[in-house]
């Protein structure tokens, strides 16, 4: 009996079995349909551009050389007696300072007779003003010659006495020379004498440069040429060097050397620092035979773009449109600088720089924007 009820009741629980999963399948299905639709769009970073005045920075770089060098010479000849004991190499002097002085003995003795040449030729020119005179009033009226009055005497008495002026400047400069002075605050380069050494007039004992003031001469190269300031004289200049213990000084542009070189189609600038060895400051000496780099204000250019190198490649650069849509823009590039293209045509201001492109980007492809845009500005360099 058990059995039988068992069979009849078996396929009505199949039926609602099969009936609950058709539910279940068509629930599962509505729901799928439900769904949002997944957005597929690149997701990307934009900027607006805003154009401002730019001024250009030039650089380039060059060796720090001494204004000037001297070749020390002994003026007169004798025996080494001192020198300073800042002259030798690498030593600083200051103008003024004795460098050596040489065995005077013999040029006070030449200086004496000078002198008493001259009181005898002193002597000599009264005593034949005195004949003149008394010659003068022996004639009272009559015709005489010059020679009577002994004018020729006078003359050559005067001559001797401006000859003997003339030996005393002499001797006295010798005099001076015994005693061979700095010319300028300087570094001692090299030195070829010492104490009790003979020299002879002319010899070359030493080698001094001038650290009153250095320069620093340096290339501009043609693209740099237009973006000079119209005058560069006494531009303010940055020169700084590179490393751990980086010096930074300022000098200014003194001259263009007014050559444009033939090979390198380069011209040449010149920058002077005042002290460069910091006698009469504080700040960090900056040594000859440095390399350094020289900077300094240009022209200013007027409503450009600053934009990275990165976003400009063969010329175009990305723009978002009103539509969200990717759109290629052909700019004018007008200079580079560092990791920046200066454009000056192709962009709009206020235009929507895509800084962040999709891995293959086209034109008019739909993204969708990360974050709101920033203003991208042109920024001075320092």
């Amino acid at each position: 009996m058990k059995k039988k009820w068992f069979r009849g009741i078996l396929p009505l629980v199949i039926l609602v079995i099969g009936f609950s999963g058709m539910k279940v399948i068509k629930a599962s299905g509505e729901v799928d349909e439900e769904k949002d639709p997944v957005d597929t769009r690149p997701t990307v970073k934009i900027e607006t551009a805003i154009a401002e005045d730019y001024q250009v920075r030039i650089t380039s770089y060059g060796e720090v050389k001494p204004l000037e060098s001297t070749l020390v010479a002994a003026q007169v000849s004798g025996e080494v007696l001192t020198w300073h004991p800042n002259f030798v190499p690498g030593g600083l002097v200051l103008r003024g300072d004795t460098l050596f002085t040489i065995e005077a003995d013999t040029y006070e003795a030449a200086l004496l007779q000078a002198e008493a040449d001259l009181s005898l030729a002193q002597a000599n020119l009264i005593e034949e003003q005195a004949r003149a005179e008394v010659a003068e009033r022996e004639a009272k009226g009559t015709k005489v010659s010059d020679l009577y009055l002994r004018k020729p005497q006078i003359l050559s008495a005067q001559a001797a006495v401006k000859s003997a002026q003339a030996r005393i400047k002499i001797a006295q400069r010798d005099l001076d020379n015994c005693t061979i002075k700095a010319p300028y605050d300087a570094l001692v380069v090299k030195r070829d004498l010492g104490v009790g050494q003979y020299v002879n007039q002319g010899a070359q004992v030493g080698e001094l440069y001038n650290i009153e003031s250095a320069e620093i001469s340096f290339p501009i190269a043609g693209f740099d040429r237009e973006f000079l300031p119209s005058d560069i004289t006494q531009k303010i200049a940055t020169i700084s060097t590179k490393g751990y213990n980086a010096i930074v000084r300022e000098g200014k542009v003194s001259r263009d050397l007014g050559i444009i070189d033939q090979s390198t189609r380069m011209s040449q600038l010149v920058v002077r620092i005042d002290d460069p060895y910091s006698l009469k400051s504080s700040l960090p000496p900056l040594k000859f035979g440095h390399y350094v780099e020289v900077s300094f204000s240009g022209k200013t250019l007027n409503q450009v773009y600053r934009l990275p190198q990165e976003l400009v490649n063969n010329r175009i650069i990305w723009v978002l449109d009103e539509n969200q849509a990717m759109q290629p823009k052909r700019v004018e590039i007008l200079r580079e600088e560092g990791a920046y293209f200066l454009i000056s045509d192709g962009l709009q201001n206020r235009d929507k720089l895509i800084m962040t492109l999709p891995e293959y980007p086209q034109k008019g492809m739909k993204v969708k924007i990360a974050e709101p845009a920033k203003d991208l500005v042109v920024q001075q360099s320092l």
